[in-house]
C-alpha cells in the first residue's frame, strides 16, 4: 500500500523565495484499517511492550462531568461491529432492515452505558512507529521505536486525552505482553482507534501564515502579486490568498511526524519544554481527519482513482475514528536536548 500527496497547486517558493529556507520535511503516516501485528508500526495497534514492564496507568483527576455514557473497549468493537454489519446488509439488499432483533437487543443493552470509574486508568495504545518506517524527531540515541498511549478520558484541565510516549530499542524486547490491560471504560467512543496499518510519505511543509515575519504576512496577502503569477487563488474557495496558502501550501493534514506546528485555535505562542526552556519540536499529530472540504488538494491520488476499500461507515477522511476536541488536532511536542524531559500537548 501505498499513497501519493499531488503536487502542490503551485511553486509557492517561486512566488515568495523567502519561504525556501524555511521549509521542512514532515511524514504523513496515511492511516488506514488493518490488522497491524506488534512488529509493525500503526495507529491504534498492538505494542511492543517488554512483558516484564508495568503497563502505564493514568492516576490524574478525570473529568466525571463529560460523559453521561460510556462503554468498554469490547463494548465500543461490537457496536461498531454491529453497525457495519448492518450497512453492509443493507447496502447488499435495500429493503434489508436496518436493525435485527438481536442487533437492536444489543444497542439496547448497552444503551445505558456504565456508570463513572474513579480509579488509576490503564491507557491504550495509539501509535507505533518504527524509525525504520518514520523518521522521528527527537528521538534518543539507540532507539528505533516510539509507542504513544493515552487515558481515553478528559481531564479537568483540559478536554482532550492525556498522552504517555515510551522510547525504546526493539532489539531488547524479547518477550512481548500477549495481553496488555484495558480500561474498563472510555469516556467517549472516539478516543478508541480503529486499528491502522501505516503507508508513510514525505512532503514538504513551511510555516504557517501566523508565523511568518509581518512583511512576508503582507506580501502573502497581496492579490496583485498572485494575479502578476497567473494564478487565481480565489478559483479553490478561499477567501483571502492567506487562507489558500493555509490551506494548500504550508502544512500537510492529517497523521503526521515532524513537520511544522499547525495553528488555527490560537495565535503562535512560545512551546517552552518545561524541564529547561528550550523550545520544543513537533513530533506527532494526532488528527480527526486527513483532510476536509479546504484542504481536500491534500487527498492522496490513489483515494482519487481507485479509493481504497474501506469497512462501510468509515469515511476516508477519518479511518482512525477519533475526534479531538470538536474535529481538531492533537500535536505533541518534545524537546531536541532529551527525550527524559516532559513533552507538551498542544490542541489546534
Amino acid at each position: 500500500m501505498s499513497f501519493s500527496t499531488p503536487p502542490r497547486p503551485l511553486d509557492v517558493t517561486a512566488l515568495f523565495p523567502q519561504l525556501a529556507p524555511l521549509a521542512r520535511t514532515a511524514t504523513r503516516l496515511h492511516p488506514r484499517p488493518g490488522s497491524p501485528t506488534p512488529y509493525e508500526s500503526s495507529v491504534g495497534g498492538p505494542l511492543l511492550w517488554p512483558a516484564d514492564e508495568p503497563w502505564p496507568h493514568c492516576e490524574e483527576p478525570h473529568d466525571s462531568e463529560a460523559s453521561d455514557e460510556m462503554h468498554s473497549p469490547d463494548e465500543i468493537r461490537l457496536l461498531r461491529r454491529i453497525r457495519t454489519a448492518a450497512a453492509e446488509r443493507r447496502l447488499r439488499d435495500p429493503q434489508a432492515p436496518a436493525v435485527t432483533p438481536e442487533e437492536q437487543e444489543i444497542e439496547q443493552r448497552l444503551s445505558t452505558g456504565h456508570p463513572w470509574f474513579d480509579g488509576p486508568i490503564p491507557m491504550i495504545p495509539v501509535a507505533q512507529l518504527y524509525a525504520r518506517d518514520v523518521p522521528l524527531p527527537g528521538s534518543p540515541p539507540g532507539a528505533d521505536l516510539l509507542q504513544v498511549l493515552w487515558c481515553p478520558c478528559d481531564h479537568e484541565d483540559f478536554a482532550h486525552p492525556r498522552t504517555a510516549l515510551r522510547w525504546r530499542s526493539s532489539a531488547s524486547v524479547t518477550d512481548v505482553l500477549d495481553a496488555p490491560p484495558e480500561p474498563p471504560v472510555i469516556q467517549f467512543d472516539w478516543y478508541l482507534p480503529m486499528p491502522c496499518v501505516l503507508a508513510p510519505e514525505q512532503v514538504t511543509e513551511y510555516p504557517s501564515p501566523m508565523e511568518l515575519s509581518k512583511g512576508l504576512q503582507q506580501q502573502l496577502g497581496d492579490e496583485s502579486r498572485w494575479e502578476a503569477a497567473g494564478y487565481a487563488w480565489n478559483a479553490t474557495g478561499a477567501e483571502t490568498p492567506q487562507e489558500f496558502y493555509f490551506r494548500n501550501l504550508c502544512h500537510a493534514p492529517g497523521w503526521k511526524t515532524g513537520g511544522w506546528t499547525r495553528w488555527g485555535l490560537t495565535d503562535p505562542m512560545p512551546r517552552p519544554c518545561p524541564e529547561c526552556g528550550t523550545e520544543t519540536i513537533p513530533l506527532l499529530t494526532v488528527a480527526s481527519r486527513e483532510w476536509d472540504p479546504g484542504s481536500k488538494s491534500w487527498m492522496p491520488e490513489e483515494e482519487r482513482t481507485n479509493p481504497t476499500p474501506l469497512p462501510l461507515g468509515i469515511r476516508p477522511a477519518n479511518v482512525t475514528l477519533l475526534t479531538i476536541a470538536d474535529a481538531y488536532d492533537l500535536q505533541l511536542h518534545v524537546c531536541p536536548v532529551s527525550s527524559d524531559h516532559p513533552h507538551i500537548e498542544l490542541v489546534q
